[in-house]
């Protein structure tokens, strides 16, 4: 498998560990990323409150490179997804507002217009789809390690743009969970927006959402937390600990990066899968 690779603006600062274990554990289990050369921000869902035209231009320049590569997009990041398919979305539908951005990006000195021709997927969509790709290569079966999958909101909603499975049931994440050997934990906050989007606005609340997501995971069971968004892997790590005390909870939980339990189970050390950047409860990952 072969994709054209989005790694968006977190994983090439702020969650480097995210990028070198994607890399890794891409690597081990056969999939091809080639970055889309040049890529631009998606515009994290702020941009759009700016300006819409520049917003839809900006991922359509994304795309518009994928399709001259021939390759269809794969993201690691849930909000860059949910960027780069509402956007398809909009162009896809009309043509008007199509012409408008091609226009946009030929003044631009952009040799590609955009055409609609290059699919959108994520990571875990696309294992989720392919669990063979695992065949023969699980060296470290997570027997009776308990983890609570955090889908976050931008990979299940809305619906009509995503569209890949259920929002408000999904299950692409603990069915990754038990296929790696773990158990998956169930538990209320799992669909929650981890607040990331919102914290210079709503300090208060969000650090109040944080707290109680890795509460309730814990007191659902789980031993750690594993997401699939690397946006919801820093809020509940980095602020772990404002989280504690906006909810008066005394649980350290530790956030994982799904590429990094995936590569606990092929084998891959902490060391490896750049556990020692965490901030939160980095030694309970006992794997």
């Amino acid at each position: 498998m072969k994709y054209a690779f989005f790694p968006g603006c977190v994983l090439k600062g702020a969650a480097a560990e995210a990028h070198a274990s994607m890399m890794k554990v891409s690597e081990a289990l056969g999939i091809e990323l080639v970055e889309i050369p040049e890529w631009t921000c998606c515009g994290a869902s702020h941009a759009q409150g700016v300006s819409e035209l520049s917003m839809l231009a900006i991922n359509a320049r994304n795309i518009s490179i994928a399709e001259h590569m021939g390759l269809p997009i794969m993201t690691v990041c849930n909000t860059c997804t949910l960027q780069l398919k509402q956007a398809k979305a909009k162009l896809d539908e009309d043509e008007n507002l199509r012409a408008q951005v091609n226009e946009i990006l030929e003044k631009s000195g952009h040799p590609y217009p955009y055409q609609g021709t290059a699919e959108v997927t994520h990571f875990l969509w696309v294992l989720d789809a392919h669990p063979e790709v695992f065949a023969g290569k699980i060296k470290n079966k997570l027997t009776n390690v308990k983890v609570a999958g955090f889908y976050g909101c931008h990979l299940i909603r809305p619906q009509k743009v995503l569209n890949y499975e259920d929002g408000r049931n999904p299950e692409s994440l603990e069915k990754l969970i038990k296929l790696l050997g773990a158990t998956p934990i169930d538990f209320d906050y799992k669909l929650k927006c981890c607040g990331f989007h919102a914290f210079f606005t709503a300090e208060h609340d969000v650090l109040t959402v944080t707290g109680k997501i890795a509460d309730n995971a814990a007191q659902a069971g789980a031993q750690m937390i594993v997401t699939p968004c690397p946006l919801c892997q820093m809020q509940l790590d980095m602020y772990s600990p404002e989280g504690r005390e906006a909810t008066k909870s005394s649980v350290e939980v530790p956030i994982l990066h799904l590429q990094q339990l995936i590569g606990f189970a092929l084998g891959f050390s902490k060391e490896e899968m750049g556990i020692g950047r965490h901030v939160t409860a980095a030694d309970k990952v006992t794997i």
